[in-house]
């Protein structure tokens, strides 16, 4: 088997559990690593972020000022592809056009002026059926994208391990599994950070992986979030305990929230993150068949060798967490 070839690539998004990830899978590929994102900040002083990996570069700078990218990040020198992980950290309206679309389009426009001839772009299975703000920001980048004349690449994958995980603690803790509706009104193909990150590492040289969406999944069959709880049930050696919630709560919540949201403006953020939650409630996380009507198991493309069964294990034993962080809400 031929190794692939050393290049350079510019990284976006490296300090998410998906982004760290993808720069391990990078690194492991040989290849030479340069991140680029914002300083935080402790009190009034800026600390820059610290390197997700030995021998990899950070530099510092906007994401929003595409003078920045070009001045900061890429420096006037050759990189052979951008890959990006970086995603809105809430999903609301004014978040997801500033991070998913706008801050995009400026690291684009820096890459072809830098002459970058590829990008990696990680988004998201659902945007085939867009019925949301960050959803359509997503969409309209990828758009962008692909008429950028850049060789381009673009990852859907299906839920990950992190999102399915955070009833683990309620379960241990003798607690019922909720569900919406009976638990299942829809499924997905659960996928780790590292087989997604191994993926998205290896478009940068596969040319297979060139040009196209890639829609794709973890290993084995597609799993209704009832399966899922019946798998944690299992691995405590305890009888399956489910709660079930209407959908028509959410409904309910989604409705005062909007009503709300007209005169205290923070509440129309919240029934936003409702509407994000009722999506994912009843929308499978699989390839859409446009023609059928219908989610396509079959059609979902499988990767890796991580399960999700195998990580509820870890996180059981707390080898593993959950790390969703503010992104809980939506992935």
């Amino acid at each position: 088997m031929t190794p692939s070839p050393s290049l350079r690539v510019f990284m976006l998004g490296a300090t998410g559990t998906i982004g760290r990830a993808t720069v391990r899978a990078l690194v492991r590929q040989g290849h030479e690593v340069v991140c680029f994102g914002r300083a935080s900040r402790v009190g009034r002083a800026s600390i820059a972020p610290s390197a997700p990996e030995p021998g990899v570069t950070v530099r510092v700078g906007d994401v929003s000022d595409a003078a920045s990218i070009t001045r900061d990040g890429f420096k006037g020198e050759p990189f052979d592809a951008v890959v990006s992980c970086m995603a809105s950290r809430t999903g609301t309206p004014r978040d997801a056009w500033a991070i998913d679309h706008q801050a995009h389009l400026n690291v684009l426009q820096a890459a072809q002026t830098a002459g970058v001839p590829h990008m990696v772009l990680l988004s998201a299975i659902c945007v085939q059926k867009p019925l949301l703000a960050f959803q359509e920001a997503k969409l309209a980048f990828e758009r962008t994208l692909i008429d950028s004349g850049l060789t381009w690449s673009i990852v859907r994958p299906t839920a990950f391990f992190k999102s399915l995980s955070g009833q683990v603690e309620r379960v241990q803790k003798g607690k019922p599994f909720l569900v919406f509706g009976d638990g299942t009104l829809t499924s997905c193909k659960p996928i780790s950070d590292d087989d997604l990150a191994e993926f998205l590492a290896s478009c940068v040289t596969d040319t297979t992986r060139h040009n196209r969406v890639l829609p794709i999944g973890g290993p084995g069959n597609a799993q209704t979030p009832r399966q899922q709880g019946e798998q944690l049930f299992a691995l405590l050696g305890r009888e399956p305990r489910f709660k079930q919630v209407p959908v028509a709560l959410l409904d309910v919540i989604i409705a005062v929230l909007g009503a709300l949201g007209r005169v205290i403006p923070p509440l129309a953020d919240k029934a936003q993150l409702a509407r994000i939650g009722r999506y994912y409630a009843t929308e499978s996380m699989l390839v859409w068949d446009d023609a059928a009507q219908r989610y396509d198991a079959s059609a979902t493309p499988s990767t890796g060798q991580d399960t999700l069964v195998d990580f509820f294990a870890k996180r059981l034993r707390g080898d593993a967490t959950d790390d969703r962080g503010e992104h809980a809400v939506f992935q």
